[in-house]
């Protein structure tokens, strides 16, 4: 497997625990999202959206993190990522695409590439726009995780796949230097699971590429 990845891109991030979790190698290709490394012609013919990250597997090319994801976990089912029951595997999908889906995608580097070049909106005001869709899925997914989360991680005692998406948006909130305070459970969430090897070895600032 050939994984194409950005240290700094939360969606690779996700997908770096996956493998890490799972105890699965690839081979890590780095692609330069703010030298704008993903619009190659190159790059383009492996993920025509021009986005991180691809997963190389043989003759195909996986994109999009979660699909990525529930591909690893079809592949290699153990240590499962999702709860058995069909009910509690809904609402650790729901709380993953909270942020895959919801604030993830208005915040992402193409998203303020574009308020900033495009609508001329300036450093402040982005960082605003950001800190704004953070706290907005932060408020939700802190009452979801009070009132059914329990346990050390998102569900129950075994880091699975809505941590994986959780880690890395809290990753992006100290970055923009959001006010943890009111977020109890996601902090607790969020410490637990950078306890582990796996979450630890793939942080940003851990990776080769980083800045």
């Amino acid at each position: 497997m050939i994984l194409y990845d950005y240290f700094r891109s939360s969606a690779a991030y996700r997908v770096r625990i996956a493998l890490n979790l799972k105890g699965l190698k690839a081979e890590h290709r780095h692609v330069h999202i703010r030298r704008g490394e993903q619009l190659a012609p190159d790059y383009r013919e492996l993920n025509p959206q021009g986005l991180v990250p691809t997963l190389i597997v043989g003759e195909r090319h996986l994109t999009q993190s979660l699909a990525i994801i529930e591909y690893l976990e079809e592949r290699h089912p153990l240590p499962a990522l999702l709860p058995p029951g069909a009910e509690d595997r809904a609402w650790v999908r729901a709380l993953a695409l909270a942020i895959a889906c919801d604030i993830h995608p208005i915040d992402n580097s193409r998203v303020l590439k574009y308020l900033a070049e495009v609508l001329k909106v300036d450093e402040p005001a982005r960082d605003a726009w950001y800190r704004h869709w953070i706290e907005e899925g932060f408020r939700a997914i802190e009452s979801q995780l009070a009132r059914h989360g329990g346990g050390r991680y998102c569900f129950g005692d075994t880091p699975g796949l809505a941590d994986l998406f959780l880690v890395p948006q809290v990753a992006n909130a100290r970055r923009l230097h959001v006010a943890m305070e009111p977020y109890p459970r996601i902090r607790a969430v969020n410490e637990a699971c950078l306890d582990l090897e796996a979450f630890d070895r793939a942080r940003p600032e851990n990776q080769p590429d980083a800045e």
